[in-house]
């Protein structure tokens, strides 16, 4: 369990270099290798019955690379490059090809900031609120490893759940393309720098909120007392076949919502039965 706990380890570090390469094509997948192992790891514990104090300290830690610092890293990046791009020649059937190379690099606006060629001005230290979510992920993992709540379940929002959200991001902006002037208008929004970073500033506030999250762990395959969770895999489903790309970020919503529903009125109505 602790060698894929490393493994875990290992994918976040690649996720990070793939970023500062620029490839935020491949760093997202990087993270999610980061994942299986970081299920696998406790899944192997369980079954070894291996399970000890180390390993959920080197839990913890691998964990805060892979999804504290990769995804900050990697929105970090992102922020930088759609910064330069109004998405006025975005790749599309309708709009024609995008010129990444006229992009200004991650290495280039960062050399530019420590250089101070860069100019004082919001708009080019912005991509630094990407830093709330290594920030916030910190005491979301140092909160969970000491708060007996949540044993069954979650309180605030997990961080492999807040990696995925991000993760649709730079795939989307890579690998899925709008070819209608109104998705244009959508995509110009979506990563306009200042919406991502009210995104990111909401979403690292959830790690560390009070809200109650159903986990998805089944403590038998009925649906009886699993009926949140049924649901949740089965829109879920639906969403990776039809949004492809974005459907991470839309799960992470759905997730969000259920949970809202199951404690306003599940939870409400059996504490009044």
């Amino acid at each position: 369990p602790n060698i894929l706990t490393a493994a875990n380890l290992v994918s976040g570090i690649l996720a990070i270099l793939l970023a500062v390469a620029g490839r935020i094509d491949l760093a997202p997948f990087a993270i999610f290798l980061g994942a299986i192992f970081d299920f696998l790891d406790g899944f192997a514990a369980r079954l070894l019955k291996s399970n000890s104090e180390l390993g959920k300290q080197l839990d913890s830690l691998a964990d805060m690379v892979t999804f504290g610092v990769a995804p900050g890293v990697i929105m970090m990046v992102l922020m930088v490059q759609v910064s330069t791009d109004t998405f006025q020649s975005f790749t599309s059937p309708l709009l024609g090809e995008m010129m990444i190379d006229g992009h200004l690099t991650f290495t280039q606006w960062l050399a530019g900031i420590f250089s101070g060629e860069v100019g004082f001005s919001l708009k080019n230290y912005f991509p630094f609120m990407a830093l709330l979510i290594p920030f916030f992920s910190l005491f979301r993992l140092a909160k969970f490893n000491i708060d007996v709540r949540q044993s069954t379940s979650f309180i605030g929002l997990p961080t492999p759940a807040n990696t995925l959200f991000f993760m649709s991001f730079p795939l989307a902006y890579i690998y899925s393309y709008p070819t209608t002037l109104l998705e244009l208008e959508v995509y110009s929004v979506v990563y306009h720098p200042s919406f991502l970073g009210a995104l990111i500033l909401l979403f690292s506030l959830m790690l560390i909120s009070e809200f109650p999250l159903f986990s998805l762990k089944f403590k038998s395959m009925k649906w009886q007392g699993n009926e949140i969770r049924y649901i949740f895999l089965l829109i879920s489903l639906i969403f990776i076949i039809i949004f492809l790309m974005w459907s991470l970020a839309l799960i992470v919503f759905l997730y969000l919502i259920l949970a809202f529903a199951e404690n306003t009125f599940i939870k409400k109505k059996k504490d009044e039965i």
